[in-house]
């Protein structure tokens, strides 16, 4: 906890490498550019939160690195040992650096994300032990939190919702915070963030002239 019980937070955001990820978004030249533009934004959208201390992506992926660490991210190698270990080992190196800091499990494919949405999330769950927020179909998870000297349990993955209640976490009302629950997966997942308004690197990579 920070000075005064100032919230701090870590955010651990997971990225596969970028030719492997989001498969049905069509072509890899295409859906490399938006996964690495929809981590991007949730970085720029992390950092912008006043309590956040550090994101720490934890991905192999060598332009992703290059990218994101020029955004302000500390970039972590990924253990290969899927998702949630990817979590757990972002959380491990970031209580390394900050042992008494709160931890922030997030998706790496919330487009729509805002600061604003993350902050009020954040400032729910500071109170808890640990907390999470259903996607956007209610079945998925895209961000679970602890608070300093918790740690994440994560289960992210099919059923992660159920998962994550009978783990003990606690559902936030974030209703107002379409942005932090809009995962992308499919074209209709993004026609969905587009509506709610995406960031500036999804924005750049749906122009026509983006590479």
């Amino acid at each position: 906890m920070g000075a005064g019980g100032k919230q701090q937070w870590a955010v651990i955001v997971p990225l596969k490498p970028l030719d492997s990820g989001k498969s049905r978004l069509g072509a890899e030249a295409r859906r490399s550019e938006l996964a690495l533009a929809f981590a991007r934004d949730v970085v720029t959208a992390a950092l912008a939160v006043p309590g956040v201390v550090e994101v720490v992506v934890v991905t192999d992926d060598p332009r992703a690195t290059a990218v994101l660490r020029s955004d302000g991210a500390r970039v972590v190698s990924d253990v290969g040992q899927g998702l949630n270990a990817a979590f757990e080992h972002g959380a491990s190196a970031a209580r390394i650096r900050t042992p008494d800091i709160g931890l922030v499990a997030l998706a790496g494919d919330l487009p729509a994300l805002t600061s604003d949405e993350l902050q009020r999330a954040l400032n729910q769950a500071w109170d808890r032990r640990r907390c999470y927020v259903a996607d956007a179909d209610g079945v998925g998870t895209s961000m679970l939190t602890a608070r300093p000297g918790i740690g994440l349990n994560a289960s992210f993955g099919v059923g992660s919702s159920d998962e994550h209640l009978a783990s003990g976490a606690y559902l936030l009302d974030v209703d107002d915070c379409p942005g932090l629950r809009r995962d992308v997966d499919t074209p209709a997942n993004l026609e969905a963030a587009i509506a709610l308004g995406v960031g500036a690197a999804t924005a750049a990579a749906l122009t026509p002239s983006a590479s």
